[in-house]
């Protein structure tokens, strides 16, 4: 294992002509995505509305090591899915990775 622990949170807006069931499908796609070697725990969700202005959907995913970040980065599969499933979606897509 090469550095500390890992957290990457992405927080997404969806385009206006795009549905809560579309980036729900995204999001699923996510959860069933199983990256070789490399061991993580994901948690995704769409807002429950409880603020204006809020983003759409959220995602942390938390990873032993820096190294193993940038695995799941760089994995063919999960960048088809940002690629296909998200990019065609959001009007926005921000993305931050901090050590725990």
């Amino acid at each position: 294992m090469t550095g500390p622990a890992i957290r990457n949170i992405v927080v997404g807006v969806l385009r206006d002509d795009a549905t809560p069931e579309q980036a729900e499908t995204a999001l699923a796609a996510l959860r069933g995505l199983r990256v070789e070697g490399v061991s993580y725990e994901l948690r995704t969700g769409l807002d429950v509305g409880l603020r204006d202005g809020n983003a759409s959907y959220a995602l942390t995913a938390d990873f032993a090591s820096e190294d193993d970040y940038r695995v799941y980065d760089l994995d063919e599969e999960h960048n088809r899915i940002r690629r296909e499933l998200f990019a065609p979606i959001s009007a926005s897509i921000q993305r931050i990775q901090i050590r725990l």
